[in-house]
């Protein structure tokens, strides 16, 4: 039986095979869940729910309708338990990765690709980034400050003004560029120039 932590590390090593180019973002809130985690690809965010052998689908219903609001593309990281019934519990568009374990290490197999999302809401994606990365976003397009607004407006003002494929790429980039280790110090800054 594979836990939620025995498909975390190798599932990373996966994915980096499966597609070059990535950066994880780990328990990211969106709405009223958390996503496990957030794959950042060229162009495209991507949500990744992982359901162990241990888990449930107590709570899936309510986390695929969030998942849908904010990412791209979206999977489901399943342990062999699940393999046969994950299809009737996510919408045809969501990708479905098997994990069991072969000679005491977790294998990977992709079920079935994610299609793009058809529910995603751009200015839920948009959400996901941080005032100083909204801010270099409005710099790059030449859109104005709006640095006593708030961020809801900002977002809609992004999302009006710049066409979703350029913006598509400008978000990977931020979260691909996003230092954790500096995030303190360029909020502090942020804020202190809305003053």
């Amino acid at each position: 039986m594979l836990y939620d932590r025995d498909i975390r590390e190798p599932l990373f090593d996966f994915l980096e095979g499966c597609y070059g180019k990535i950066r994880i973002l780990e328990e990211k809130q969106m709405g009223r869940s958390r996503a496990d985690l957030v794959m950042v690809i060229p162009g495209a965010v991507v949500g990744l729910e992982i359901k162990s052998d241990a888990d449930t689908y107590a709570r899936l219903a309510r986390q695929v309708k969030d998942y849908d609001r904010y990412f791209d593309y979206n999977y489901a990281v399943v342990g062999s338990s699940h393999a046969w019934h994950i299809e009737e519990r996510v919408p045809e568009w969501w990708g479905i990765i098997t994990v069991e374990e072969i000679g005491g290490e977790a294998d990977f197999y992709v079920l079935r690709a994610a299609r793009t999302n058809p529910l995603l809401d751009w200015k839920k994606k948009l959400s996901l980034l941080w005032r100083p990365e909204l801010a270099h976003i409005q710099e790059l397009n030449g859109l104005p400050g709006y640095r006593n607004r708030s961020k809801q407006f900002i977002i809609g003002e992004i999302f009006e003004k710049v066409p979703e494929e350029l913006l598509a790429g400008q978000i990977s980039e931020e979260l691909f560029e996003r230092d954790y280790t500096k995030a303190g110090g360029k909020m502090k800054k942020y804020g202190e120039k809305k003053v």
